[in-house]
């Protein structure tokens, strides 16, 4: 009977600490849908996510752009002030916490390309893609996109 006791602690005692670790699988660097982009994202000190855009397969503005050859930056934002931080390094997704299974919500993405911030939740999928969805209310009202996980190509 001891025996079963003990057995039945451990078992707990290893679920509490996988469920304390878990949430932080979609944590290193995804690319985007298209490779337009690459993110990174970290778990902040209170316990939320965040990612920032790492690698830009267009850093600059094309040649039939207004301001060709120059830095992506913020120019859609409709706060002014803003307009001119660059793309490259943009904290764009925040406040993003774990429910304890697979899904992390309550957060925000920010779309530099239109410079609006939607509502958004993350997930991950069986095959290892990461699924997220921004939205404006309900989140039947958006847009899903799956990213990859990054994987640095060996030389």
């Amino acid at each position: 009977m001891r025996w079963i006791i003990g057995i039945a602690a451990v078992a707990v005692t290893v679920s509490l600490g996988a469920y304390a670790l878990g949430g932080t699988e979609i944590t290193g660097q995804w690319t985007t849908a298209g490779n337009k982009s690459r993110v990174e994202i970290t778990k902040v000190a209170d316990g939320t996510f965040e990612g920032k855009i790492v690698w830009l397969s267009e850093p600059n503005y094309p040649a039939d752009d207004k301001e060709a050859g120059k830095p992506k930056h913020d120019r859609e934002n409709s706060d002014k002030s803003l307009q001119s931080r660059p793309i490259l390094g943009l904290s764009f997704m925040k406040g993003f916490k774990f429910d304890g299974k697979k899904e992390w919500s309550g957060g925000l993405l920010y779309d530099p390309e239109s410079g609006k911030t939607y509502k958004g939740k993350i997930w991950l999928e069986d095959d290892g893609t990461l699924g997220m969805r921004g939205f404006i209310g309900i989140s039947l009202l958006g847009r899903t996109e799956k990213w990859t996980r990054y994987t640095e190509a060996k030389k």
